[in-house]
């Protein structure tokens, strides 16, 4: 089964770790945000490709959900006694990382070839691509005026309201020959319960991604989603503040309407305690899945990945589980 994962942060890397749990080595691919990728004390940071790498090869820090385990602080605690900004921390080991990536690139290596170098070096077993090897930004726009996202989402917490989202480069960016050739070559697509605006958005933004996911769908491949949205909250993160301060609503409901208007899914996996709202859902031509999306562990992670793509093959199938029923 080849399956394609669209995933970015802490909720896509832990959906990313049940799907290789249940499937065989080399059947998955996540497709990774890179628009929170950016530039800090001189090293090419890449968050989300990160936080997905570390968790696929056991390594995150399982507190976090991003970093890796056991990590010590010796660099920055430096860098603070020297005067320099250190709102963004990086972890000693997670600096070897950065390291690696900044020499392979300075010598003109591709981005998505120094991630499968990474994935590789780091025993992992699936396959992690960049969204695209041309540069994506996404800023935010506020009260106070446009922000690059990490002072956003790190250095500030947060806190202002988001009043619109623009993905820098987008236009200009292109899937890569890799994520072409994943999407094309899926049996089952899978949308992350990452944040839709700021982690999946980049993603669809990139040209050729959506519609190469459209051309697997018409050729009777599912595109499945979770949303990441529990009971009118985000599980971690300000995903649920960013949908109402940008007019959206702020539910799965929310969710699979912003996913319908990409004409991005054929199903979407929601939490036993938004049942009530898989009717609104089925109106939208998404069929619903009402079961169990809060992953607490492995063994959750594995048991969402598995009914995921048990929904997704009913619905290629024409059957309709009892827990997705309307």
């Amino acid at each position: 089964m080849r399956v394609v994962c669209l995933a970015g942060g802490v909720g896509g890397a832990k959906l990313a770790d049940g799907l290789a749990q249940v499937l065989q080595p080399g059947e998955l691919t996540v497709v990774v945000n890179t628009g929170d990728d950016f530039e800090h004390h001189s090293l090419a940071i890449w968050p989300d490709h990160d936080t997905v790498l570390y968790t696929l090869a056991g390594m995150a820090d399982p507190v976090q959900g991003w970093g890796i385990e056991g990590e010590s602080w010796h660099v920055m605690d430096q860098l603070a006694t020297l005067g320099e900004p250190t709102w963004f921390r990086l972890g000693d080991k997670d600096i070897a990382t950065h390291l690696y990536r900044n020499e392979r690139l300075r010598r003109g290596v591709r981005p998505t070839e120094i991630a499968l170098e990474l994935a590789a070096a780091l025993g992992v077993r699936s396959i992690v691509l960049p969204m695209t090897d041309q540069p994506v930004r996404t800023r935010v726009r506020t009260d106070e005026g446009w922000l690059d996202f990490q002072d956003y989402f790190v250095r500030l917490r947060q806190e202002p309201a988001v009043r619109e989202v623009a993905y820098g480069g987008a236009g200009l960016a292109a899937a890569t020959p890799e994520v072409e050739a994943a999407i094309a070559a899926a049996e089952i697509v899978v949308v992350a319960p990452s944040y839709p605006v700021v982690s999946i958005g980049p993603i669809l933004a990139v040209p050729g991604i959506l519609e190469s996911i459209r051309e697997v769908r018409g050729r009777g491949a599912p595109s499945v989603g979770v949303s990441g949205i529990v009971g009118g909250k985000a599980l971690r993160g300000p995903a649920d503040r960013m949908l109402t301060s940008l007019g959206e609503e702020s539910s799965a409901l929310g969710v699979a309407r912003r996913y319908a208007g990409f004409d991005l899914l054929d199903g979407l996996a929601i939490d036993d305690q938004d049942a009530s709202q898989a009717g609104a859902i089925a109106e939208l031509g998404i069929q619903p899945l009402v079961t169990a999306t809060v992953m607490t562990n492995r063994a959750s992670r594995a048991a969402l990945a598995s009914a995921v793509l048990e929904f997704a093959i009913g619905i290629a199938t024409g059957r309709t589980t009892e827990a997705g029923a309307t």
